[in-house]
């Protein structure tokens, strides 16, 4: 199923290190696209009709067998249910282990100074309260990183490295019940999984 652009029902350009929310429907067709290239776009999914069920990484990876996610995934709950499945992927693969960046791991990875970078986690956090729902730092568990490259060494050990993306590659993903999707358009500096250079992603929603 080929989907145009002009047909969409919502269209956002989401700017480098900003964040987006919004809900997607049981049904309909929701779009990431990597405007410039080597763009991470932070994502967490809730199910809406009970937010305390929400992607689980540990779940998706163990359904699948496979730490990437691509075309024919699907994005599993930590109660075992579809959230959504990946129904085109012009990118390749997703990486499921790198987490969100933080202040605290900012700190920790690059310098005690970059403690008062901009993060993902802070962004999840100013969507939320943006929603105006009662989830807090708690409710902040695993999330996909769309686009981003994490490859994984033959001793087990996984690196942040250069993009596999590039502009306009997208992602896209078919929702098997209401979800609120929030995205945090990564503002990482201190590592190549941006290229050192956060950049503009567009999300669209099809009926």
């Amino acid at each position: 199923m080929s989907l145009d652009s002009k047909d969409a029902i919502y269209k956002k350009v989401v700017l480098a290190g900003d964040y987006w929310s919004h809900e997607v429907k049981k049904g309909q067709y929701f779009r990431i696209v990597d405007c410039e290239g080597n763009q991470a776009a932070d994502t967490m999914f809730y199910a809406l009709d009970n937010l305390r069920e929400r992607y689980s990484a540990q779940d998706t990876i163990n359904h699948q067998k496979n730490v990437y996610l691509t075309k024919g995934s699907e994005i599993i709950s930590n109660r075992g249910n579809v959230l959504l499945t990946i129904t085109d992927d012009t990118c390749g693969r997703h990486d499921t282990l790198g987490g969100a960046c933080s202040a605290e791991s900012n700190s920790v990875r690059y310098d005690l100074d970059k403690i008062h970078m901009h993060n993902c986690r802070d962004s999840f956090m100013a969507a939320l309260r943006e929603y105006d729902i009662e989830l807090g730092k708690k409710d902040l568990n695993s999330n996909i990183n769309f686009f981003m490259n994490v490859p994984i060494s033959p001793d087990g050990k996984s690196t942040f490295s250069d993009g596999v993306s590039a502009a306009g590659k997208y992602v896209e993903l078919k929702a098997n019940v209401d979800v609120l999707c929030i995205i945090s358009n990564c503002p990482q500096l201190n590592n190549p999984c941006n290229a050192y250079n956060p950049t503009p992603i567009e999300v669209l929603i099809w009926d």
